[in-house]
């Protein structure tokens, strides 16, 4: 509750400040628990070159550092949609993981594995044969990588 209520308290003070506008970025707080980091400029020239949100840096909980950003598995594509005997996958692993491929049916039950191993970092594609393999109706891929699971919902025809 408390975290609840410290994001709404700094939800608005970023608000209210950016409503009163770059003029007053003088002497904004960082954040209200920690009202010793003040943040002063030395001139109009200096306030208006940085950003509003550069002021606040830190104060934020939730924000990253930049590396922790990159997510491990990225641009998962899987088509043709709807499927009919085979279907192809395209993704990027931006480190080596252990890949994870399974189609799951609607009510989340593990039907098939169609991938199970590790891969080098990089744009990766693979074609499975699912002919006569599943039955008409709708179901999802499930990729993991690591820790990351991206899942897309395809319809077998």
């Amino acid at each position: 509750m408390r975290k609840l209520l410290h994001c709404i308290v700094v939800t608005l003070i970023v608000s209210t400040t950016s409503l009163v506008g770059v003029a007053y970025a003088g002497t904004i707080t960082a954040a209200p628990a920690d009202s010793s980091r003040v943040v002063k400029s030395s001139s109009a020239k200096e306030v208006s070159q940085r950003s509003f949100l550069s002021s606040l840096r830190g104060a934020l909980p939730f924000r990253q550092s930049g590396n922790d950003n990159e997510k491990l598995l990225s641009n998962v594509k899987v088509f043709p949609n709807p499927i009919v005997d085979q279907i192809s996958l395209s993704y990027r692993l931006s480190k080596t993981s252990a890949i994870s491929i399974k189609v799951m049916d609607a009510l989340g039950n593990e039907v098939m594995t169609l991938f199970q191993q590790e891969q080098d970092a990089g744009p990766q594609s693979h074609v499975f044969d699912i002919a006569n393999k599943l039955t008409n109706g709708f179901y999802f891929i499930r990729v993991t990588a690591g820790t990351e699971t991206v899942i897309k919902r395809i319809s077998v025809l």
